[in-house]
């Protein structure tokens, strides 16, 4: 299984974004991150909650549009 990290693109599992992938922005704690997609809201997700894909992108800015447009290029 791919590691939680910084970067890594995620298919959320449960609640209603269910099915929308999303990258991790930010580790939280051990159970915890902040996540954003293109359809998913920048929020406090559920480790468990989260299913990490292979790949990964780089967070070059803290800007959301900025890293939904790479979010949305590398899922393409």
């Amino acid at each position: 299984m791919p590691a939680i990290e910084v970067g890594r693109i995620c298919v959320k599992t449960a609640g209603r974004e269910a099915g929308e992938k999303c990258v991790i922005v930010e580790i939280i704690d051990d159970k915890f991150v902040e996540v954003i997609g293109t359809s998913v809201k920048n929020r406090k997700c559920n480790i468990k909650h989260l299913e990490p894909l292979e790949q990964a992108i780089e967070i070059k800015s803290e800007d959301p549009e900025a890293i939904k447009k790479d979010l949305e290029k590398a899922i393409a």
